[in-house]
This record gives C-alpha cells, sequence and structure tokens, in this order.
C-alpha cells in the first residue's frame, strides 16, 4: 500500500467515526494546552524576576550584616549577626575605587500620622544616594540631600499610596508629618510604582539616615547598596569590602556580599527546576490520553473486524495492517497537537493582555517537549491495538468472530 493510500484511508477513517475522533482530539489537545499553559506560569515568574533584577541597574551590590557560608545551593538572604553594619563602616567603603556610589539603609516601621489620620508604615532610612541606586524618581517635590555623614534633617519623601490615603487630592508638600511623634516636612512624593525586590515603595516612606538613627534609636543597619562603577568588577570590589570589613571588625569579616548575577542564577536555577516540575505534572494528562486512545483502539479494533478481515483479503499483509492503524492514530494525535498549539499560545496571549505586569511566556523546549512526549504516548499506546489488529486471521475476521 502506497503512504498516500495510507494517510487517505485514515484520514476516511477518523471522519466515519467522528465521536470517537472528537473525544480523543479534545483530550490530547486538553494535555498540551496544560502543559504551555502551565509552563508559561513558571517562566513567566523567571522573566519577571528579571526584569525586577534589571530595574535595579547592572551594577548593583547588596552588603547584609552576618556572614554567611555556603557550600552550593541557593544564595543566602539572611546571615548570622555577630556584630553590626554601621554607617561608619558605609562611608569607609564610599573609599574603594570602584564604588560609585553607596546607599546606607536602616528600616523600621513607625506609625505615620497627620491632622487625626494615621497608620504603620515601613520606614527607610537612607542617604540621596537610595534614588539614583533604586531608580527612583518622583512624582511631585523634590529628593532630600543628605549624605550618610551628614547630620539629621527633619525631611521626608513619602509613598504615592501613604500620600494619598493621608492627604487625598490635597498638596502634601510643605506639610508637616509626625513618625512616632517626630515631625517631619513632607518635601517629595515617589513616582507610582508597583513592587520592586519585594518592596513596595507606593507603602513606604523614606528619611534621611541621620533621622532614622534617631527615630529608632539604633545605628545598626539593615543593609547596603553599592553600585559600581562599571560591571566586571564585582569580584575586586568584594575582596576590598571583605579586607575593609575585617580591618574595621577586629579581624572578622563578617559580612554577606550579594552581585546581581549571583541572585539571578540562584532564582533562574530554581525556577527553571520549577517550571520543568510544573510541565512533568502537567504532561500526566497526555499519559491519560493515551490510555483513552489505547482503550478506544481495542473497541475500535473489536468493531471493525469485517474491514480487516476485508483488507486481508484483499491482500494486505500483517504489517500493512498495523501501519494502517498506527498511522490513524498518529494523524489523530498529531491534529489534537496542533489544536492544543493553539489554544496554549492563544491562552497565552490572551492572559497577557489580562496581566501585562507579568510576562507569561512558553518556553520552547516546553513546547517541543509537549509535540514529543504527544506523539510518543499516541505510538506507544496504539501500538498494542494494532498488532492485535493484524493478528486477526482474514476468514474469521470476515465472519465478526
Amino acid at each position: 500500500m502506497l503512504l498516500q493510500d495510507n494517510w487517505l484511508y485514515s484520514w476516511q477513517a477518523l471522519i466515519r467515526h467522528k465521536l470517537r475522533t472528537g473525544l480523543l482530539l479534545l483530550a490530547v489537545a486538553i494535555g498540551v494546552t496544560s502543559v504551555l499553559l502551565l509552563t508559561s506560569l513558571g517562566e513567566g515568574a523567571r522573566l519577571f524576576i528579571e526584569k525586577e533584577f534589571s530595574a535595579l541597574g547592572n551594577e548593583v551590590m547588596i552588603i547584609l550584616p552576618g556572614r554567611k557560608e555556603t557550600t552550593g545551593g541557593s544564595v543566602p538572604i539572611y546571615g548570622s549577626t555577630p556584630r553590626d553594619l554601621t554607617i561608619e563602616d558605609a562611608v569607609a567603603m564610599e573609599k574603594i575605587s570602584t564604588v560609585k556610589a553607596i546607599a546606607p539603609i536602616i528600616a523600621g516601621t513607625s506609625l505615620l500620622s497627620y491632622q487625626g489620620k494615621s497608620r504603620e508604615v515601613i520606614t527607610l532610612g537612607s542617604s540621596t544616594e537610595i534614588f539614583s541606586v533604586r531608580k527612583l524618581s518622583l512624582q511631585t517635590g523634590r529628593m532630600f540631600t543628605s549624605k550618610a555623614k551628614d547630620p539629621a534633617q527633619a525631611v521626608c519623601v513619602l509613598g504615592s499610596t501613604i500620600k494619598q490615603e493621608l492627604f487625598g487630592n490635597k498638596k502634601a508638600i510643605g506639610e508637616w508629618v509626625r513618625f512616632s511623634g517626630q515631625r517631619f516636612r513632607v518635601i517629595g512624593v515617589l513616582q507610582e510604582r508597583g513592587e520592586s525586590m519585594g518592596l513596595d515603595m507606593r507603602q513606604m516612606a523614606i528619611i534621611p539616615i541621620r533621622s532614622a538613627e534617631t527615630l529608632f534609636n539604633s545605628p545598626a543597619l539593615f543593609r547596603i547598596l553599592i553600585e559600581l562603577k562599571q560591571s566586571g568588577s564585582e569580584l575586586y570590589t568584594e575582596n576590598k569590602l571583605m579586607a575593609l570589613i575585617k580591618k574595621r571588625h577586629e579581624g572578622e569579616a563578617d559580612i554577606t556580599v550579594l552581585t546581581q548575577n549571583s541572585l539571578m542564577s540562584s532564582f533562574n536555577n530554581i525556577l527553571t527546576l520549577v517550571t520543568a516540575s510544573i510541565g512533568a505534572i502537567a504532561a500526566i494528562s497526555l499519559v491519560v490520553a493515551g490510555f483513552l486512545i489505547m482503550n478506544v483502539s481495542y473497541v475500535s479494533v473489536s468493531r471493525r473486524k469485517q474491514e480487516i478481515g476485508l483488507l486481508k483479503a484483499l491482500g494486505a499483509t500483517a504489517q500493512e495492517v498495523k501501519v494502517l492503524f498506527l498511522t490513524e492514530a498518529l494523524l489523530l494525535v498529531s491534529l489534537g497537537v496542533i489544536i492544543g498549539l493553539f489554544f496554549g499560545y492563544a491562552g497565552t496571549s490572551f492572559a497577557a493582555l489580562l496581566w501585562p505586569e507579568f510576562p507569561l511566556s512558553i518556553p520552547l523546549w516546553a513546547t517541543f517537549a509537549s509535540i514529543v512526549i504527544a506523539l510518543g504516548v499516541g505510538l506507544l499506546f496504539s501500538w498494542l491495538p494494532a498488532s492485535h489488529a493484524a493478528k486477526h486471521d482474514p476468514v474469521l475476521a470476515l465472519r465478526g468472530l
């Protein structure tokens, strides 16, 4: 039998059994669509984190108090803290030749109040460099100009949500507010911006670091952000930082230095594994579709015994009969894959329109994997029914036995 005749015969067999064909197409399409949609969530999370890191710029390092030794695995976020980092430590770091800007941070929660309205807010104390290092821009007003070594100033910059809750549509610039009883003048309001690196700047307030030291009655820094003059100098800068801290902390290099590359690498590894795991779970639906194909194929063989007998009576070999049933299954699965790919990519595109801030994206490997798994499952689970059909005796099959 010619290949063209084989395909034409299989296509006609699918058309003759519309209900069976439709159900099997639906099962395969759902499996492929599930793999694509679920893996797009994992890939979207990875791209979202990459975007958040890129918002900080390409040359940012994070210094945490406490030394956390690692032997592989993910990058530490917090270290054990035998000794605090201080503002003086941060000022000393400014002398390193590769450092462009340094923003020490003191963080705490304070009660912010204005004319009878009050709420708890996360308050960041830092130097003026935080605006450039974190790529923060203002909606109205101006930034404070206090350096880490400057004396305390009673000024603040509010997040957009905080401003709206306390002042509504009224002008906030020039007004006095209280942070846990201490008066500060509002000099700026941050530009509307979503979460970045786990911090929602809309819900926060920024004050000079010396003012935060007084407000929270603590010189201990939460962390230090360093912007480098150029990329590629991370290792040199880290060595200089370790040597500096060791000198200032009585021989103890008790800090943890995080670079964007190390953080991004750790998150990428984790999210890639999670995405692959999600895809593997979704692929189970394709295996279920395979069992459905096998069961329906067995039923089809039992109902098409006379057809099989006629084929053999006309000279078809057992191998040709087997190929006919395998071709029918592969054609069916291929159509299901095409439908599943269409709905998978269409669903991802629609979701991207609804949530543009979350970059859903189907990884290329997931597309190829879903195609290969679907075709492999279709071939594997149709092999036994096809072999069973090929073994039928032509005389008995023509009798329907």
